[in-house]
């Protein structure tokens, strides 16, 4: 009756000379060792180290029931808390120390457990549970470090300005999407599409809006050092005063925004933010420059983007031969490469009808940004970001825009583009853009159907 011994006697100072104990008593320290890391060591082992076992891992049992609770009850709170690069570091830190805990009580549950004087037909399947038992949880938390680590690179490179949060302006936060033609050292050069996202702060709803970068004669806020150079609009009579142009003369006069960079901004972006402010008579709070020559990576990193073709679109430089034809077609799967030469291709199209495809890419990308995705392509879509994205967006807004753009997601997108015939570029009416994106913001903000837009 010696398997019936109480489990500390018969672990602790097994009967050694009976197969059929050390069986039972290595299949015993396996399982309550993988159940509770720890346990093993204190009815068989080094009850202290067993003890740094057992607080770990009620530890992070713990902190995974409140992320829990959070996640259900308050997301914006806990991605606040983790969605910044300390609190990322600190959860990179418990993920190792975790992995390396448990495979040092792993390991040493199998040298407790005697495997050599189990039964012989059985030693090969207790050695090899037992194993399994400590390097999947291991790998699983080694993982999970890195793509923590991934995050953390991502948050630090792009989201580096450490500026308070901000509030939204009558219920709506704005940004603006500015996509260059260059690498990071070049992009601020003339911007090659200008898009204004306005998000309902409570309900997600998103309204786009498309500014075409030949816009002329775009005014001032009262309050912008602009105003002041140019108090009857952005109008010289040449491409150097359309709105893209507003990038490359604050840049050229940067003493028009000395405290720019301090706030993690540059005088073109500035002077681009007050030339869009007066097209569209809304506030811009946050800015994000996309280095176009590098979206095709993360639509690559996304497993590409799947949108509708309505025509066949050229791969070509403007005037020059082609090299391929984008073929149209329903559902069309594109790879990086192609899905960036189809939101660029001016061959054979005008300006306009490039904006309205850019805007399809788009929202094709935020659409491709599911829970799955993220889970599996997480350390790549964060390398490909940071090299993609430039931003004024505080970390300390990360969490809670984070959330707000989950709402956004399962929402249509009322798209706006300020195009002929609606719009006369080369002279518009500027107190006609401004109603015009007021009633697409409020028609956005009626929105209620929980189905994605097509």
């Amino acid at each position: 009756m010696t398997v019936l011994l109480a489990p500390r006697m018969s672990l602790r100072a097994p009967d050694t000379g009976s197969e059929q104990v050390m069986t039972r008593r290595a299949w015993w320290l396996v399982g309550v060792g993988f159940l509770l890391p720890g346990s093993a060591q204190v009815l068989a082992g080094n009850r202290r180290l067993g003890r740094v076992g057992i607080v770990a891992t009620f530890v992070l049992l713990a902190l995974l029931v409140v992320a829990g609770i959070l996640w259900l009850a308050a997301r914006s709170v806990l991605l606040t808390v983790v969605a910044n690069a300390v609190g990322l570091l600190v959860l990179e830190v418990l993920a190792v120390a975790y992995a390396v805990l448990w495979v040092v009580l792993g390991l040493d549950t199998l040298r407790l457990a005697r495997v050599a004087k189990a039964a012989p037909r059985l030693r090969a399947v207790v050695a090899g549970v037992a194993l399994v038992a400590t390097i999947v949880p291991a790998a699983l938390a080694g993982y999970s470090a890195t793509l923590i680590d991934a995050g953390r690179g991502l948050v630090s490179n792009v989201f580096d300005f450490a500026g308070p949060p901000v509030d939204a302006i009558d219920g709506q936060y704005t940004f603006m999407l500015l996509g260059g033609d260059a690498g990071a050292d070049r992009v601020g050069l003339r911007p090659d599409s200008i898009t204004v996202v306005s998000v309902n702060a409570e309900t997600g709803a998103a309204t786009m809006i498309g500014v075409p970068r030949n816009l002329a004669n775009v005014p001032f806020p009262a309050d912008s050092p602009m105003a002041a150079e140019w108090p009857d609009g952005f109008d010289c009579g040449t491409s150097d005063c359309l709105i893209n142009a507003a990038y490359t003369y604050g840049d050229n006069n940067p003493d028009l925004y000395p405290d720019a960079e301090a706030a993690g901004s540059s005088p073109g972006i500035e002077a681009t933010r007050d030339a869009v402010e007066g097209a569209t008579g809304i506030p811009i709070q946050f800015f994000v420059i996309i280095d176009m020559q590098g979206f095709d990576d993360l639509i690559d990193a996304l497993g590409g983007i799947t949108i509708d073709i309505p025509a066949d679109v050229p791969i070509a430089i403007e005037g020059g031969p082609v090299e391929e034809w984008i073929r149209a077609g329903d559902d069309v799967t594109l790879d990086g490469y192609h899905a960036l030469w189809y939101a660029r291709s001016r061959a054979g199209s005008n300006d306009y009808e490039r904006m309205e495809r850019q805007r399809v890419v788009q929202e094709a990308v935020i659409s491709q940004f599911t829970p799955q995705v993220l889970l599996t392509q997480y350390a790549s879509l964060s390398a490909a970001g940071q090299d993609l994205v430039q931003t004024d967006i505080p970390q300390a807004m990360i969490g809670s825009l984070a959330d707000l753009a989950e709402r956004t997601r399962s929402l249509p997108i009322t798209n706006l583009e300020l195009v002929p015939p609606v719009v006369n570029t080369g002279a518009p009416d500027f107190a006609q853009v401004h109603g015009l994106v007021a009633e697409a913001i409020a028609t956005a903000d009626t929105v209620d159907d929980p189905a994605p837009s097509p």
